[in-house]
């Protein structure tokens, strides 16, 4: 760890585009932080290139061993701010390509799939006993639902293992609408939460608008969670939940996973201007957000980690005390300072998502 602490806990990360990395940032996840990122040198073009913080190495080093791993393929329109595929046909066989990149990986010993709870028990066995290299055990989720052409479809990626899904992304999706976005869902996502629900899948929260939220909310009844969002308290954005929210997200016993995003963790953030160190963005921020959610439940079971680290952006727009995700492992102890016990922290590190999982399960 680039921290030079030592290690305290296993960690679930409930939010990792690793795939998305693999496939369109052209990055071997085999590799170090140190030489994907000395393989992007003079790279220009993506903004976090040669500043990303994820790989296989990294995530052993920080025991990052559960994950959320995603697949993602947006449908837009020509001419939009979003970048994206013109039709759901080319989403689908985008995000298919990323499943076979996820299935090479597990071919290669670097992956393991979770999807019942005996893959799970396997999954917590083999980080009890942690070694070089222990594969990453990752539940497969789908953000934004627009490449799913039909519930055929839906159905088929349950049969491959996808066992989340969160309806919308950024804008005006297929299915619902998300960030900067508005309007309740549509009848093709009151049809995709109806089948989500007979497969026994877990709903997404994270990116809905707020009127596709509460839409959601009265409609699903099965498992439901938040895989990567912060607190409206912090930075007043439609990206983030307000304290209702989050209230009612408790009461649906939910968890909440905490996200590393400067824009999301400091108010005002300027993409590719604003600088992590002039602003003070800090892991302690995140800890700040997970304290506010601790405190409106009244307790340590609702609130984990979903960094979304390289979800588009790297050291230039996340906290600078953070070099790779392995420094994720500087959490306890700043969890400690705020008066967290041994049990809450590893209730927020990996436990809650965990037992989330063992009862939906």
């Amino acid at each position: 760890m680039s921290s030079g602490e030592a290690y305290t806990t296993l960690i679930f990360d409930s939010h990792l585009d690793i795939s998305m990395n693999a496939m369109e940032w052209n990055r071997d996840q085999r590799w170090s932080v140190e030489q994907i990122r000395s393989s992007e040198k003079g790279m220009t073009d993506k903004p976090d290139r040669g500043r990303n913080t994820v790989s296989f190495p990294a995530l052993r080093e920080g025991q990052v061993g559960l994950v959320v791993a995603t697949q993602i393929g947006r449908v837009v329109k020509p001419g939009g701010p979003i970048p994206g595929w013109y039709s759901q046909e080319q989403a689908w066989a985008h995000t298919q390509s990323q499943l076979q990149w996820y299935r090479s990986m597990e071919e290669a010993g670097e992956m393991k799939q979770i999807t019942s709870a005996e893959t799970l028990n396997e999954s917590l066995a083999l980080w009890e006993n942690s070694h070089e290299h222990t594969p990453i055990c990752y539940l497969l989720s789908l953000e934004g639902a627009d490449s799913l052409i039909s519930m055929k479809h839906l159905e088929r990626a349950y049969e491959d293992g996808l066992r989340a899904i969160g309806p919308a992304h950024y804008g005006p999706g297929v299915y619902a609408n998300g960030t900067d976005a508005s309007g309740r869902l549509n009848p093709r996502g009151v049809e995709l939460l109806r089948c989500m629900e007979q497969l026994n899948m877990i709903l997404d929260m994270t990116h809905l608008n707020d009127e596709a939220f509460w839409h959601a909310l009265d409609i699903y009844k099965g498992a439901i969670w938040a895989s990567h969002n912060n607190c409206r308290k912090f930075v007043n954005h439609n990206r983030q939940f307000s304290d209702e929210m989050i209230t009612e997200l408790i009461r649906r016993k939910a968890v909440i996973g905490l996200a590393l995003d400067a824009w999301m963790m400091v108010p005002n953030w300027i993409r590719g201007e604003s600088d992590p160190v002039k602003r003070n963005v800090t892991l302690d921020i995140m800890v700040s957000n997970i304290d506010h959610i601790c405190q409106l439940a009244g307790n340590s079971l609702h609130a984990g980690i979903g960094s979304d680290l390289d979800g588009g952006y790297g050291t230039e727009q996340c906290p600078h005390d953070l070099d790779t995700i392995a420094d994720l492992q500087k959490l306890p102890g700043l969890l400690r300072k705020r008066g967290y016990t041994g049990e809450d922290i590893q209730n927020i590190m990996y436990l809650n998502f965990v037992r989330f999982l063992q009862d939906y399960f």
